[in-house]
C-alpha cells in the first residue's frame, strides 16, 4: 500500500518502462501510482476543496438522493442540506460513514440514525454516494465509505451478511489463520456492498472490566491480541477493504466510556509501550491503512489532553515511534470529550495534532468553515491541511478501479463455513465434563434473547440433540450486560455469549463461553454440546476462580 509520508516528501516521478511492442527499445511512462495521482489532484484543489477532503460525517437517510421528511430534517440540522448527495456536493467531502445500532451496542450513544437496512439498500446507497462524489473536483478519487463492522456487539450491517464471531471469540480460538480467513470473508462482503473502509479491528488490550470495549477486544494478552489484529488486517485488506486500528493508544486499560467523558489511562510509559501499543505495532507492520485516535487522557504522554488533540501522542508516538504513515482518523467528534470545543475549533485542533480525517463532526458547516478560516488566519498551516488531504486522497485512489464482488457472494456457504470454523474453535469450557450433554435438552436465555435461543435450539436439533420445551438438561444463555441476577440456579449448563466474567458467579455443573451470539457461534456451541467438536478455546481474559479452560 503506497501512502504519502508527509507534505515535505516529493513524489518520485514515474519510471519509464519499455514499450511492449516497440522496436528499438522505445519507452512509455508507467501509470502513476496513487501517491502521484493524489499529488496531481491536490494541486488543483482550493482550500474549501481540501477542507472537504478531510471530513467524514454521517448522514440521515437510506438513499443518496431520496430521503424521508424526517431524514431531510436531520440533514438540514446537521449540514444545511436535505440529502446525503447534497451534503457531498456542498462540502466536497472525502468520505462518509454509514451508521446504525442494535440493542446491545455500547456505541449507540453517538449513533443518531441508521443508514443500513439490507444488502440491496446498502449497495444502492453506496453507489449513489459515489455518483455524487464523481461530480466534484477531484472526483477521480472515490469517496471513502466507512462503517463500524467489528462483528459482535458493534456490527452495523447484520441482515443478509455472514456474521463473524466477536473479536474476543477469535482471541479465545487464538488461531491467526482462521481469523485471517474469516476477515477475508468480511472484506469481500463489505466490498460487495460498496464499503471500502472498515473501522475495525479493535486493537485494545483488555486489562479492565469495560462495558464499552469488552468482547470487542481480542483479550488481555498483548501477544495474542497482536497476532489477531495483524491477521484481521491481512484478511480485510487482502479483500480490498481498508482496515482501521482502534482506539489508539488503547482503550482497554480503563473502565471509562469515552462517549460520555474523558477516561484516564494511568499506566506508566513502559507499561503503555509493552502492553497497549503492541497490537498497534503489529497492525501497522501488517500494513493497516488507518489508525483511529481515541478520546483518552494518556497520563504518561500528555496529561490532561485528550489523545485526539495531542500532538505528542499522535505525531511523536504514532508517527515517530511506531512509524505509521497512513491515514489517522479521529474517533467520533460528536462524543463528549471532543465537544469540549466548538466543532470548527475541534476540527482544527485535531488536524494540528496530526489527524488526517475528522469523523462525525456534530455540525458539518461549522467544521468545514472552521478549517477554511484557520488556514486563512494561519492557525492551521496550509501545508498540514495539504498533507492530511493528500493522505486521504492517496488512500481513496488506492481503492479506485477495483471491481466489487457480486452481491450474491454475501452469506455463501464458503463464507458461512469460515465463520463457523472460527466460532467453533473459540468455544471455551471453564467447568464440568468435556463430552456431550445428556439429553433431552431445554434451552433458556436471559433478557428476551429469544432469537438467539431459537438459533441454538435449531442448531442442536441439526446436530442430533433432542430438544424439549422444558426440563431435561437445562442450557441457559447469558449475554452483553448480564449479571448474577440473570443467571438461572437450576441450569445444568450456563453459557456466556459476551465477556465471560459472569460465569464466576454461576453455580451450574458445566460452564461454557462462546463470547458471541452469532449464528456461527450458536452452531459451534451446538457441535460442542452434541460431542461433535471439542471445546478447544482458552479464555482470553482472566475469570476469578476459574481456569482458562477445563478441557485442556
Amino acid at each position: 500500500m503506497l501512502v504519502v509520508a508527509g507534505c515535505g516528501d516529493s513524489p518520485e516521478p514515474p519510471r519509464p518502462t519499455p514499450s511492449s511492442g516497440s522496436p528499438g527499445g522505445s519507452t512509455s511512462p508507467a501509470p502513476a501510482g496513487p501517491a502521484n495521482r493524489a499529488a496531481e489532484l491536490i494541486a488543483s484543489l482550493d482550500d474549501a476543496d481540501l477542507a472537504g477532503q478531510v471530513l467524514m460525517p454521517y448522514a440521515y437517510g437510506s438513499s443518496a438522493t431520496d430521503v424521508s421528511a424526517g431524514s431531510a430534517a436531520g440533514n438540514r440540522k446537521l449540514a444545511g442540506v436535505a440529502t446525503p448527495a447534497e451534503m457531498i456536493a456542498k462540502y466536497r467531502l472525502g468520505g462518509l460513514i454509514l451508521v446504525g445500532f442494535s440493542a446491545d451496542d455500547p456505541t449507540k450513544a453517538n449513533q443518531a440514525t441508521t443508514n443500513v437496512d439490507d444488502p440491496k439498500q446498502v449497495r444502492e446507497l453506496t453507489a449513489g454516494l459515489q455518483v455524487a462524489r464523481e461530480k466534484l473536483p477531484g472526483g477521480a478519487a472515490p469517496l471513502l465509505i466507512g462503517t463500524d463492522q467489528e462483528y459482535g456487539v458493534v456490527t452495523r450491517i447484520r441482515d443478509g451478511v455472514t456474521m463473524l464471531p466477536s473479536a474476543m471469540a477469535a482471541g479465545a480460538a487464538a488461531d491467526p489463520a482462521r481469523t485471517e480467513k474469516a476477515w477475508s470473508v468480511a472484506g469481500r462482503e463489505l466490498a460487495a456492498l460498496g464499503i471500502n473502509v472498515d473501522f475495525a479491528p479493535d486493537a485494545d488490550v483488555l486489562r479492565a472490566r469495560s462495558s464499552v470495549i469488552g468482547s470487542r477486544s481480542y483479550g488481555a494478552d498483548p501477544k495474542v491480541a497482536a497476532d489477531q489484529v495483524a491477521a484481521a488486517v491481512r484478511g480485510l485488506q487482502g479483500a480490498g477493504v481498508s482496515a482501521t486500528l482502534k482506539h489508539f493508544p488503547g482503550h482497554g486499560n480503563t473502565g471509562g466510556d469515552s462517549h460520555e467523558d474523558l477516561p484516564r489511562l494511568e499506566q506508566d510509559r513502559a507499561e503503555l509501550d509493552r502492553t497497549d501499543l503492541a497490537p498497534f505495532a503489529a497492525g501497522i507492520a501488517a500494513g493497516a491503512d488507518l489508525v483511529m485516535s481515541a478520546h483518552l487522557d494518556v497520563r504518561a504522554v500528555d496529561p490532561g489532553t485528550a489523545g485526539t488533540f495531542s500532538r505528542k501522542l499522535l505525531t511523536d508516538v504514532l508517527r515517530g515511534q511506531l512509524g505509521f504513515k497512513g491515514v489517522l482518523v479521529t474517533d467520533g467528534m460528536n462524543m463528549a470529550p471532543a465537544k469540549k470545543y466548538p466543532p470548527g475549533e475541534a476540527a482544527v485542533r485535531a488536524l494540528n495534532a496530526g489527524n488526517d480525517l475528522i469523523l462525525m463532526p456534530p455540525d458539518i458547516g461549522a467544521a468545514h468553515g472552521g478549517i477554511v478560516t484557520a488556514v486563512k488566519d494561519g492557525t492551521l498551516p496550509r501545508a498540514r491541511l495539504v498533507e492530511a488531504a493528500t493522505r486521504v486522497l492517496t488512500l481513496a485512489l488506492s481503492r479506485a478501479d477495483r471491481t466489487a464482488p457480486d452481491i450474491a457472494t454475501l452469506g455463501s456457504g464458503e463464507h458461512q463455513q469460515a465463520a463457523r470454523a472460527l466460532a467453533t474453535a473459540a468455544v471455551t469450557q471453564f467447568r464440568g465434563a468435556c463430552g456431550p450433554v445428556s439429553g433431552p435438552v431445554s434451552v433458556s436465555a436471559s433478557n428476551g434473547r429469544e432469537a438467539t435461543r431459537k438459533l441454538l435450539v435449531d442448531a442442536l436439533r441439526a446436530a442430533g440433540v433432542r430438544v424439549v420445551e422444558r426440563g431435561g438438561t437445562v442450557v441457559h444463555l447469558v449475554g452483553y450486560g448480564d449479571g448474577s441476577a440473570d443467571l438461572r440456579a437450576d441450569a445444568t449448563v450456563t453459557v456466556a455469549m459476551d465477556t465471560p466474567y459472569v460465569l464466576a458467579e454461576a453455580r451450574s455443573k458445566r460452564l461454557l463461553a462462546t463470547y458471541s451470539s452469532s449464528p456461527a457461534s450458536m452452531a459451534g456451541l451446538a457441535d460442542v454440546l452434541a460431542g461433535k467438536a471439542k471445546p478447544t478455546g482458552r479464555s482470553p481474559v482472566p475469570v476469578p476462580g476459574l481456569p482458562a479452560t477445563s478441557c485442556g
